[in-house]
């Protein structure tokens, strides 16, 4: 059997406040698409961050992602994570001064690809994103949907195993909500890329029903196992 992509065993999380989460366990499987759903100030964006590293672990058992032991995770290897993990923000984060080509092609100058592999790479990307007429786009010329196709193609431009995404959808109408949703659902069958998207939308929850884990009361729970 496969190591699961996600392995956290009664890991604890805080943050300045005091405690987030406790005896927190969670296991991901290659190639699952789960929903982390709360309330605001649940939990959830903490996770995450701690998922890639930019969260410290209070204390656990195992906290194991791509691979990586968290908990023994030196400074140096951040960056080796993150190739295998892309995240998606609500609020999309992009260059602004830049235009869409740029801001992917900062990313993989960033990451150590070569500058004879770059274009293809852009360029198929955005394809599968459905915006491959959009790289040379500012990005202010971009509706909310289409930077957040941007957004989703930074996530995906180093191949990686594992997309984090929190609230995807929050800044976005109905309509565009579900046009991404179903482009991440798509993404899942089509690369096997492994899922975690944080929501608050049980529109699309319902539109396009996977399994759930929610943070509640500083737990994470999954129903379908209760």
């Amino acid at each position: 059997m496969d190591e699961p992509i996600i392995s956290l065993k009664e890991v604890a999380i805080s943050h300045e406040d005091g405690p987030l989460l406790t005896h927190v366990n969670l296991t991901v499987a290659q190639g699952e698409f789960v929903y982390l759903i709360g309330k605001s100030g649940a939990g959830k964006t903490s996770l995450l961050r701690t998922l890639y590293a930019d969260h410290d672990i209070e204390n656990g058992e195992e906290a194991k992602v791509c691979g990586f032991d968290l908990m023994r995770l030196k400074r140096r290897q951040v960056p080796d994570l993150r190739r295998k993990v892309g995240i998606v923000f609500q609020n999309f984060r992009l260059l602004r001064d830049r235009n869409v080509y740029d801001n992917l092609a900062f990313v993989l100058h960033a990451t150590g690809w070569k500058r004879s592999e770059i274009d293809a790479q852009i360029k198929n990307t955005l394809k599968a994103v459905g915006i491959g007429e959009k790289a040379y786009a500012s990005v202010p010329q971009l509706s909310e949907g289409e930077q957040q196709r941007v957004g989703i193609a930074r996530a995906l431009i180093n191949n990686p195993t594992l997309i984090l995404a929190d609230e995807p959808t929050g800044n976005l109408d109905p309509a565009t909500s579900s046009d991404i949703m179903q482009l991440l659902v798509d993404l899942n069958k089509q690369t096997g890329t492994t899922m975690l998207i944080s929501t608050h939308d049980f529109m699309m929850i319902d539109k396009f029903y996977s399994r759930m884990l929610v943070c509640e009361n500083g737990s994470l729970t999954d129903p379908q196992k209760s």
